[in-house]
């Protein structure tokens, strides 16, 4: 038997999939967290054999929770799965730990299949993100995006959807201070000067779809 915690902030995604995934006799969800904090929470009190994990939640998420996680259990299959499919955030996940990563509009079954795959110890790249890392080694900027920490990273997304400071703040659970401090790193890492440079990279590098 499998066990499972899946980590999503939305109860019914979490419904959906603890539904989906008991179907297959071989898995079991033993334990739900809705934020990075509950995660290290479950972590600590539950035996798991696989964490399924939510890309983009509140507070600690993505690259620094996967990082947190690896710290106290290095041998533990992390699955993401995101609404994004962008290239640049599967490759930041994957060389921060995950084992695999897989988007949210794929069907049941190939879900299943790569729940067990990567429980197995194996890896996992949705194939469409593989097609586009395997063309994208000249793009313009990248080697400049993998210089950001995950939440500049997550910041400069946010600020190129027109999110201001006290928006993202909220959304991410921080303090404004904390924001404009990402938010200047970013941008004297990347050589930007205002919002509208922001936006325009974004755009251009197909961050904001």
């Amino acid at each position: 038997m499998i066990r499972i915690l899946i980590a999503d902030d939305h109860a019914i995604m979490r419904g959906g999939l603890k539904q989906l995934i008991e179907f297959d006799r071989h898995l079991q969800v033993v334990a739900e967290a809705e934020n990075g904090s509950q995660v290290l929470e479950r972590l600590r009190d539950t035996a798991v054999d696989l964490l399924l994990l939510d890309m983009s939640m509140p507070g600690l998420s993505g690259e620094d929770l996967i990082a947190r996680i690896r710290t106290h259990h290095a041998k533990l299959p992390i699955l993401l799965l995101s609404m994004h499919n962008e290239p640049q955030i599967a490759q930041r996940a994957l060389k921060a730990g995950a084992a695999g990563y897989l988007t949210k509009d794929h069907n049941p079954e190939t879900l299943l299949a790569v729940i067990h795959r990567t429980a197995a110890g194996g890896r996992y790249l949705d194939p469409r993100i593989a097609e586009q890392l395997a063309f994208a080694g000249t793009a313009t900027g990248e080697s400049t995006l993998k210089d950001l920490s995950d939440r500049e990273y997550q910041i400069l997304r946010m600020l190129a959807q027109g999110l201001s400071v006290n928006q993202i703040a909220e959304h991410l659970v921080i303090s404004n201070k904390t924001v404009s401090t990402h938010k200047a790193r970013l941008m004297e890492k990347m050589g930007f000067s205002c919002n509208a440079e922001i936006i325009k990279y974004a755009m251009a590098q197909g961050l904001t779809e």
